[in-house]
């Protein structure tokens, strides 16, 4: 687990989350409320919620929580069952670490598992165009589910990848006003005195996580670490922590992507148990 874990305390400002999620590169921190673990603020929650300012009603409250010595099958685990990214963990009722996808695949890389991942972990997704605008792309990716797509060239060649990650670090808070009109005036006669006299408007501010409106090949990541059909788990635990990526594109013998490979799909060979067998 990592022990060094950030934090952030309630009541508090989302913007000064946005700017901890940019300048760490981490998915997501745990919420303190006097030192108490209430929740988890995640970048999909930054995204999904753009105009919310309050931790409170960003954060997913009650987070499933594990205990330092439980082993990393079991996270692996509670991560793939609830799709989950990171877990807390609570020892004695306090924060003491953080265990993540991450952090497992790291431990897979040492692993020496030599199987390959053809046909057992692959997921085939989809893919968008390098000039698409990027808050299309970012409510693609939030309809879809998915953290990480492949960008394609007008020639169908992978130019780069776009995740979460690229997401906010784009991202910008934009501040704007407006106005709300409360009138009670008839149809009749919009220029009578009672219609005047009728007429209520309150302006008020907005503040916003925005993405800019620039083509997706301006936030992607280029520099793309690809595998082959027969590389083995291992092989690619240590790819993705190297790289320190959370995805793999994997590509045939003609360097055509075919799949990606996603590090919560890479952590599934702990929960079904084949670790032990496939060293």
């Amino acid at each position: 687990m990592t022990t060094d874990v950030v934090t952030v305390e309630i009541p508090g400002n989302r913007d000064e989350v946005l700017r901890i999620l940019k300048r760490t590169g981490i998915s997501g921190v745990p919420v303190l409320k006097e030192g108490v673990l209430v929740g988890i603020i995640t970048r999909k929650d930054l995204l999904r919620k753009p105009d919310e300012m309050q931790l409170g009603l960003l954060m997913t409250p009650d987070p499933i929580t594990i205990t330092p010595d439980a082993t990393i099958a079991e996270a692996a685990e509670i991560l793939t069952r609830n799709n989950f990214r990171r877990l807390p963990v609570i020892e004695d009722g306090s924060l003491v670490g953080l265990i993540s996808v991450s952090d497992i695949v790291g431990a897979i890389a040492q692993m020496k598992i030599a199987h390959e991942i053809k046909n057992r972990f692959m997921t085939h997704t989809f893919a968008l165009w390098e000039n698409t605008p990027l808050p299309l792309v970012g409510r693609i990716m939030e309809m879809s589910g998915y953290d990480a797509v492949p960008i394609l060239n007008e020639n169908a060649q992978l130019t780069g990848i776009i995740s979460e990650l690229d997401l906010i670090r784009h991202s910008c808070i934009e501040d704007s006003v407006e106005v709300s009109d409360f009138s009670n005036g008839t149809d009749d006669d919009e220029w009578t005195w009672e219609s005047i006299r009728d007429m209520h408007t309150i302006s008020y501010g907005i503040s916003k996580v925005q993405l800019p409106n620039k083509p997706v090949r301006e936030a992607m990541v280029t520099d793309v670490v690809a595998v082959p059909l027969n590389a083995e788990i291992s092989e690619c635990a240590l790819k993705m922590k190297r790289a320190r990526v959370d995805q793999l594109p994997v590509v045939n013998g003609d360097k055509k992507m075919i799949s990606m490979l996603y590090d919560r799909d890479l952590i599934r060979i702990l929960v079904n148990g084949d670790a032990a067998n496939a060293v």
